[in-house]
């Protein structure tokens, strides 16, 4: 399959469509496409990240060379 002919042929399609519940289910699509990975997490992740944060903050964190060390 060639990828780059396949966006050709679908935006010429699109460009032919005067249908505008295809053209705004297109759009969608495509900005779903660019989403943020942070919209999938779940809330109980998002409080996880959040406390990672306070403890980064406060300090209390190894460094990588120092976790590393346990494995060597």
């Amino acid at each position: 399959m060639d990828i780059q002919l396949e966006k050709l042929r679908a935006l010429d399609m699109l460009k032919q469509t005067n249908d505008p519940s295809l053209i705004m289910a297109v759009a969608r699509l495509l900005r779903q496409e660019k989403k943020d990975w942070w919209d999938d997490l779940t809330e109980a992740q998002k409080e996880d990240v959040a406390q990672s944060e306070l403890e980064f903050e406060r300090g209390e964190f190894k460094s990588f060379e120092d976790v590393m060390k346990k494995y060597k």
